[in-house]
């Protein structure tokens, strides 16, 4: 199965006002992502991330391709579209979705 990853990650096409900041400002980059390295190593994130790839196991979501995540709702884990997930609380520029 060829692989779904964004080829563009990392790379230097982003159109975002912080994705233009960080190509512009390469020190800047290093100090975010030496920041992230660190606060994803944290137990209390490899927990967290542990528990939600658990859960898309569980629903047989996990590494199929079927464009699903686990979502947190106001009753706990749902399954629920990529997009709809990763869109909530205006990212992407889009109104705030409720769930």
């Amino acid at each position: 199965m060829a692989s779904k990853r964004n080829k563009l990650a990392g790379t230097k096409k982003g159109k975002s006002k912080s994705a233009k900041y960080f190509q512009n400002n390469p020190e800047a980059k290093a100090k975010k992502d030496a920041y992230n390295t660190e606060y994803h190593k944290t137990s209390e994130r490899k927990t967290y991330r542990a528990k939600l790839n658990k859960a898309n196991k569980d629903a047989g979501t996990y590494g199929n391709g079927d464009n699903k995540d686990m979502s947190h709702g106001k009753k706990g884990l749902r399954k629920e579209s990529q997009s709809s997930n990763r869109a909530r609380n205006g990212k992407g520029r889009r109104p705030r979705l409720r769930s």
